[in-house]
């Protein structure tokens, strides 16, 4: 037997790292709250200390409903050191969905924000498993028959000093859920290797690979506007503390409170799915432009148009990739170093698409017979995956995990084609793509080419219902404030790229439809599955 001490990959190892390199770092929580790396260093130890007198160990499910805070960054270190789980609950999701995830995660412990002790209070006759409830709040705990535990109050009792385990690398360290766009939400775990090293390679990609992203300043700020509750914020907040940056978290997201703080506080860094970024794109002060604000966008495709106006504010944007079931991070539009003297506008064409592979990644884009698609972005096929961090499983639900894991390749659900160079650039979703008379028709590339549009806020393009063609194409489009568009308009508009050959003429939508918002799933992408059924009530099909 070996004497050589058995070096596990844990969460641990990550939050002593950053501790020790940046003790005096800032975490600042909206114009509410400021400390130290050192500070939550303690305040993890107390945590744990509490939570353990809670009945909280190995295995014990710990649930969290939280916006973004300092507190919930506590959470991402104390709970699954302890060899417990992380439960991040998807507030956004409806109260029945909630309920069903928690009862599916057999949470023992929750941590509860006070805007959602009312839903909790609502629910929690019916979470058998519960036995435990603690109370987040900004100022004073509201009265509730559900606890009488307030987190600071918890803390503070509590001594700054805790033996966090060794224990299996393959431990589960989080569970969340997907959205649940095609039925029931699944459950997706990770382990602390997979976390490990998920942050290890972002840091190498985000610091090392070149972007318009890339981290390269002694002050980068960072603050995350994709929720803490959504696959760990992307797995960024481990990468920002590790590698020693301020974080800055911006609690619910108010469009007014996220420009104070990226002004006030220096923000260089941050993500979001397209939507956060349309909203704060639309919502600046004429005349008001960022110093080179650095914004990741994944979640659903980057519109270039998007892109560009977000360029003219002084917001640079890359697009990336990833999925709940991937921990997230796939892809990313990284300049591979032969492209780095590319005009500007190419490289803007370049920072939108799907991208390369992040390290230790491996893309495929196959059609059938698990058949690589030619590299000349017209063969279409699905993208398959492999990585060291992605889900072994959906939480008991063999079915779908076979499915998933189809040829011992993770089966992503989108389609994509491939360039030249490698770079990957998605298409459509599986059930998204649009089958028209035996074509299929890309609704994300007519987004995309409509979002260039100067009239053009917002588009959604899907298949409706076609007795002789199976499906064809509706746009739905929400106008620039002040402008109108008119269908004749549009469709002129898209015959331009029909005369260059980027487009067929049989993809031209059928119809086009101005509204004032589209609708948004939990996590702000646009939710295409209630655009159809509203076009169904509207038009009968």
């Amino acid at each position: 037997m070996s004497e050589a001490y058995d070096y596990q990959l844990l969460i641990k190892h990550i939050f002593e790292s950053g501790h020790r390199y940046a003790p005096k770092q800032e975490i600042v929580y909206r114009d509410i709250h400021r400390y130290t790396y050192s500070d939550l260093y303690k305040r993890v130890h107390k945590l744990a200390n509490a939570l353990e007198k809670l009945g909280v160990k190995k295995g014990t499910r710990v649930a969290v409903l939280e916006y973004d805070s300092h507190r919930y960054l506590e959470c991402y270190f104390a709970i699954p050191m302890m060899g417990a789980v992380l439960h991040t609950v998807n507030v956004r999701l409806s109260p029945e969905d909630i309920l069903y995830t928690m009862q599916h995660a057999e949470d023992e412990v929750v941590l509860v924000y006070k805007d959602f002790v009312p839903l909790m209070e609502k629910i929690a006759d019916k979470l058998e498993t519960v036995r435990h409830y603690v109370v987040m709040t900004d100022d004073a705990m509201p009265e509730t028959k559900l606890t009488d535990i307030e987190y600071e109050d918890m803390l503070r009792k509590e001594k700054s000093t805790y033996e966090f385990p060794d224990f299996d690398e393959n431990t589960m360290a989080t569970l969340s859920y997907t959205t649940g766009t095609t039925g029931r939400p699944k459950g997706v775990w990770f382990t602390h290797r997979k976390l490990v090293l998920h942050t290890l390679c972002g840091c190498i990609a985000m610091s090392g690979y070149r972007s318009p992203l890339r981290l390269t300043g002694d002050k980068e700020v960072y603050m995350p506007l994709t929720p803490m509750f959504h696959v760990h914020a992307w797995g960024i907040p481990y990468m920002m503390w590790l590698m020693g940056y301020k974080h800055v978290y911006p609690g619910r997201y108010e469009p007014m409170m996220i420009a104070k703080l990226v002004l006030t506080e220096g923000v260089t860094y941050s993500h979001c799915v397209p939507t956060i970024l349309q909203m704060i794109v639309d919502n600046m002060p004429e005349g008001l432009k960022f110093q080179g604000w650095k914004v990741l966008i994944g979640g659903s495709k980057l519109p270039e148009g998007l892109a560009k106006r977000a360029r003219e504010k002084g917001i640079y944007t890359m697009a990336a990739y990833g999925m709940s079931e991937t921990c997230p991070a796939l892809t990313g539009a990284f300049f591979k170093p032969h492209l780095l003297d590319l005009p500007e506008d190419e490289k803007v064409k370049l920072s939108v698409k799907t991208g390369i592979p992040f390290p230790l990644v491996y893309v495929r884009v196959v059609k059938d017979g698990m058949k690589d698609v030619e590299p000349n972005e017209r063969d279409m096929g699905e993208i398959v995956v492999r990585a060291p961090w992605l889900t072994d499983s959906y939480l008991k639900d063999p079915q779908k995990t076979q499915e998933l894991w189809e040829g011992k390749w993770l089966h992503t659900g989108d389609l994509a084609v491939v360039d030249s160079e490698g770079y990957v650039t998605i298409v459509d979703r599986l059930k998204d793509v649009i089958k028209s008379g035996g074509e299929w028709i890309s609704s994300l590339t007519l987004e995309n080419l409509l979002s260039l549009h100067p009239k053009v806020r917002e588009v959604a393009v899907v298949g409706v219902p076609h007795e002789k063609w199976g499906e064809r194409p509706v746009a739905v489009l929400v106008p620039m404030p002040g402008t109108e568009i008119s269908e004749n308009e549009m469709r002129q508009y898209l015959m331009q790229y029909v005369e260059k050959g980027t487009i067929t003429k049989w993809a031209v939508p059928d119809r086009f439809i101005v509204v004032k918002e589209l609708p948004k799933t939990s996590v702000g992408k646009i939710d295409k599955k209630v655009i159809r059924k509203q076009i169904a009530e509207q038009f009968g099909k």
